[in-house]
Formats: structure tokens, sequence, C-alpha cells
């Protein structure tokens, strides 16, 4: 599975951006309501309620905010005209793009994301383009510093996967999206908090892109993180020569 992108590292700055806005806490919340909606507002019986919770809490939202979120899309308040859609395409240089979103108008969604595409060089696909080259995976995060050793221990104890090491010192466990909870647990316990704690979605392979195409792409994934309707944006391309990253 590809590892580290710069496309995540700038995914991780522009949400602590986005939190600092209320942006991200709002896109938090929202996919929090849904799923309480769909499946009830007991964690313990909605797997999907559960990790939109662990995945709010990961990035700091409020416990009160959590619960208003499930109590609101367990009346069937906000949420309740929302559905998920996912939209596969490719960007300029042909990496794959996927994208998933919570809308209540396809129409107005699929147009805003085909414009996106066009405007920065891509095309957006059909289903079933890409998304085969991606799987969902539990994601811990550590900054450069980190003791490799002690995450590597602690990981391994809690049933985590895979341990990386980057070539900047940063490290990423690795786990089954259904350990998420049980290993953040126990990286916290051990008194090693992950910087960034996350279930994403990694390609098998990445797509590299010299600095013009890597340019038109990161625009195109900004702009696309940008539209209301859009909750996650995962990509395959490695972005070369970014400016900022």
């Amino acid at each position: 599975m590809a590892g580290h992108s710069k496309w995540a590292n700038i995914q991780h700055r522009k949400s602590r951006q986005d939190a600092k806005r209320g942006r991200l806490f709002t896109r938090l919340a929202r996919e929090i309501a849904v799923a309480a909606r769909m499946g009830g507002a007991d964690p313990a019986n909605n797997a999907q309620l559960r990790l939109a919770i662990e995945k709010a809490r990961a990035q700091s939202l409020p416990k009160d905010n959590i619960n208003r979120a499930i109590n609101r899309g367990a009346a069937g308040g906000e949420g309740a005209d929302l559905e998920e859609v996912t939209y596969e395409g490719y960007s300029a240089g042909g990496a794959a793009v996927l994208l998933r979103c919570l809308t209540d108008n396809r129409n107005r969604t699929v147009a805003e994301v085909r414009h996106a595409f066009s405007r920065y060089g891509g095309n957006l696909g059909a289903d079933g383009a890409v998304a085969y080259l991606f799987s969902e995976v539990a994601v811990f995060s550590y900054e450069p510093g980190a003791d490799e050793a002690a995450v590597i221990d602690a990981a391994i104890e809690a049933g985590a996967e895979d341990v990386v090491s980057e070539d900047d010192g940063a490290l990423e466990v690795l786990a089954d999206p259904r350990d998420f909870s049980n290993v953040l647990e126990a990286l916290r316990g051990a008194a090693l908090p992950p910087g960034n704690a996350e279930v994403t979605m990694r390609a098998s392979m990445a797509a590299p892109l010299d600095a013009r195409r890597s340019e038109q792409a990161l625009k195109l994934l900004e702009h696309l993180q940008d539209l209301d309707d859009v909750q996650d944006v995962w990509t395959n391309a490695d972005l070369q020569h970014v400016d900022g990253d």
C-alpha cells in the first residue's frame, strides 16, 4: 500500500486550519448526524456512528457537539435529506481521485465536481474507474522525533498491522479500520497519542506527476475539498515540488 503522501500532509495541515474556522467541525458533526439517523443513536449498535464519533474525537470535536449531532440525527432533523455518494476521476497527468460526498441534491453536487475536474485539467470518470485502487485503512501519524521503538511496541501489542517509518523520521501506524478505537486507546494509554488519527483510503500504487501537473492536481484536490458537499478526498498522486508543502 502506498505510503504517506504530500497530499496527506496538506490535508492534515488544512484540517487544523479548518478546525480553527469551524468548517471541519461542521463536517464531522454532519457525518455523525447522518450516521445516527441511518443506524440509531447507540454507538454500541451502530458501527458507522461509532467510527464517526472516534473520527470526531481524534480531531478534538467537543463532546457537547458530538452529543448534539447524535440527537439531531436520531430525531430525524439534521441529515434527514442527505445521502452519501462517491465520485471517481482523474487529475491532470492521470492520477486517481476518489471523493465521498454527503448531499441533498445529486445534480448540484455532480455539476460542481465535474466543473472542478474540467477546470484543472482532469476528468470525472465512471463508477468503478479508480475505486479498485483504494483500500480502507486506519492510520495513526506521528511527527519526526517520536520514540519509534515505543510506538512499535505499543502498536503491535494493540493489534496494529504495520508501522511505517518515513525518510524524515515521521511514523505511521497502520491497522484494520475495525481496530481503530482499540489501537487509538492503546496508544493514548501508553502516553503516545498520535498527532493525527483517521480511517482513510490508501491507494495500492502511486502515480508520479511532474511539477506542472502536480500543481494542477493540487489545485483540483483543494478545490474539491472546499466544496460544501464533499466530505473526503483521496488520491494516489505523487506530487512533486509543491509550494508550501
